[in-house]
């Protein structure tokens, strides 16, 4: 989500301007890489940015980058930062975040009981 709109968004929550409580909750997770980053850090439990792009070759280091400060930001994961050299940084979801984790299993459970359903759908067809 671009800055533009997430300022947008936050203007029309403090006007009290905004369609509906699900328009916030997809922006906030809206981000080709962020449901499956919530999955991750909910799931497994806190992970250091190399591990993060282990998981997911194909993101850049910039896109992986701005996935989680956009997280940061609205306040669903948590970085800390430990004073070693070189430095020792790890990404956990917060309080906030976890309440978060029930949505993104459901979206899982969802997409794989949907993928199983297009391959049996292709195995009749063939």
């Amino acid at each position: 989500m671009s800055d533009i709109l997430r300022k947008e968004i936050k203007e029309r929550i403090l006007n009290q301007d905004y369609h509906c409580e699900k328009e916030l909750t997809l922006s906030i997770i809206s981000g080709k890489w962020k449901v499956v980053i919530l999955w991750h850090l909910g799931v497994e439990g806190t992970h250091r940015f190399s591990e993060l792009q282990r998981l997911f070759p194909k993101i850049s280091h910039k896109i992986l980058t701005n996935q989680l400060r956009e997280l940061i930001e609205d306040g669903i994961v948590h970085r800390e930062v430990f004073p070693e050299i070189p430095p020792k940084v790890e990404y956990s979801m917060t309080e906030l975040g976890m309440t978060l984790l029930p949505i993104v299993e459901m979206m899982y459970e969802w997409g794989k009981k949907r993928i199983d359903q297009i391959k049996q759908e292709n195995n009749y067809l063939e």
